[in-house]
């Protein structure tokens, strides 16, 4: 089968990987463009990218440039908007991270991961010019772990959407398109003041932020500080890692060591 595949994140990548290892035809890969990196913000390739130019294959960053008519084009994380000349040139089928019609927009996987969710699923559906709206292919359910973060689940994504789309690629017409069902939600981009936390918030929903968005801000002692990684232990926040402004990652002991033993004073 010849097709077209769109996606950006580091997560694709393996899906790619298997969709090629299968023996498909990929004739064109399109990601974003790449973008500045770090505090010398040195221009940087998408993973997709890197890894479209290690397999010798056509990529393209601009999808103005689409004028393809292949068999399928593959969406996944890709995080453009696509048009009549995408959606009128093939079927375009997408892999969702999330129980469709729950969660459609841009960030599934951490909305789920800051709800406090324990199940969710990956589906396998057609693209329409309506945000996520289109009929589903297939869809398997999975676990989110009380520690799982949003790179865990991602992991789990890659894993469950790569069998996906080598059974479909296989055989599409074995897989029929089912309608959604039920009251469609919809997620927001997270910023950095979603990273703010409130310490008048339950432990489990602080613990929840920051497993989702990667750190939670805050002031301790003073100090302006990044928390990375907590865990809950019978209720109770537990600080695993952070990172003070302008110093290196430290797990919380190193931290309180660093304060000669004066109480602890969250948010202030």
């Amino acid at each position: 089968m010849k097709l077209v595949l769109m996606g950006t994140n580091d997560f694709v990548v393996p899906v790619f990987d298997a969709i090629k290892n299968a023996g498909h035809e990929i004739i064109a890969v399109f990601t974003r463009a790449p973008k500045p990196v770090g505090r010398k913000q040195i221009l940087t390739p998408s993973p997709v990218h890197v890894w479209a130019e290690k397999n010798g294959l056509h990529v393209h960053t601009n999808i103005n440039e689409y004028n393809y008519a292949p068999d399928m084009v593959v969406v996944i994380s890709y995080g453009v908007i696509l048009r009549e000349n995408v959606l009128e040139s093939a079927q375009v089928i997408n892999i969702h991270p999330s129980d469709l019609p729950k969660y459609r927009g841009p960030s599934p996987i951490k909305t789920a991961i800051y709800n406090g969710d324990t199940v969710s699923a990956v589906c396998l559906m057609d693209v329409t010019e309506e945000l996520d709206a289109g009929d589903i292919h297939m869809r398997q359910e999975f676990e989110i772990a009380i520690d799982d973060t949003n790179d865990d689940v991602e992991n789990k994504v890659s894993d469950i959407a790569s069998e996906m789309l080598v059974k479909y690629l296989a055989q599409p017409d074995k897989y029929p398109a089912v309608a959604q069902t039920g009251v469609a939600t919809y997620t927001k981009k997270f910023d950095g003041t979603d990273e703010i936390i409130d310490w008048d918030k339950k432990h489990s929903d602080i613990h929840n932020q920051i497993r989702a968005l990667g750190c939670g801000r805050t002031k301790i002692n003073g100090i302006d500080v990044k928390i990375l990684k907590t865990k809950l232990n019978n209720g109770t926040l537990e600080i695993l890692q952070l990172q003070p402004a302008g110093k290196k990652t430290m797990d919380w002991k190193s931290f309180c060591n660093g304060l000669h033993n004066t109480t602890i004073r969250l948010g202030e």
